[in-house]
Order: structure tokens, then sequence, then C-alpha cells
């Protein structure tokens, strides 16, 4: 993970640096499709893994769980967040 990591900030920096170059400019051109064809080959390899393919209704009632866990705490913070603003007169 921490592999990842470095390679993304390595990304940004060698962006950031290069953003002037024609050529870096082209390929946020090709990120879509590219990205596109990742998920695809990650589904094609998901689909092919047949112990996932078994247990997918437990995987996903328990992704659901989760996904619903974290809407409802994020709803709850924003709800708290902006009792604290409206109670220091910050937010009217």
């Amino acid at each position: 993970m921490f592999r990842i990591l470095l390679l993304l900030a390595l990304g940004v920096g060698a962006g950031f640096g290069l953003r002037r170059v024609e050529a870096v400019r082209r390929v946020e051109q090709t990120t879509r499709l590219t990205l596109c064809l990742l998920l695809f080959l990650f589904g094609l390899t998901l689909g092919a893994d047949r112990t996932l393919l078994a247990q997918l209704g437990r995987f996903g009632s328990e992704a659901a769980v989760i996904a619903l866990s974290g809407a409802c705490g994020s709803v709850a913070a924003g709800g708290l967040l902006q009792w604290l603003l409206r109670r220091k007169g910050g937010v009217r």
C-alpha cells in the first residue's frame, strides 16, 4: 500500500512539474479510457473467481450494511456539525 501511495505522490509531483508540456496535457484525454479498461479487467478477474461468486450473497449483504452505516454516520456527523455551528452563531 505504501508503494502505491508513493507512486501516486511521485506522479502528482511529475504532473505538477510537467504541466506545461503538451504531451502531458494529452494524457488527460486518455485517462477516462484507461480507467474504463482497468475497471473492465477488474470485473473480468472477479467474474472468473468461483470462490467469490459462490459467496456473493454474503459479501453483498455485508457491503450493504457497511455502506448504510457509512451513509448514516455521515448524515449524523453533518447534522452534529451544523448544530454546533448554529449554536456558536456561525451559520444562519
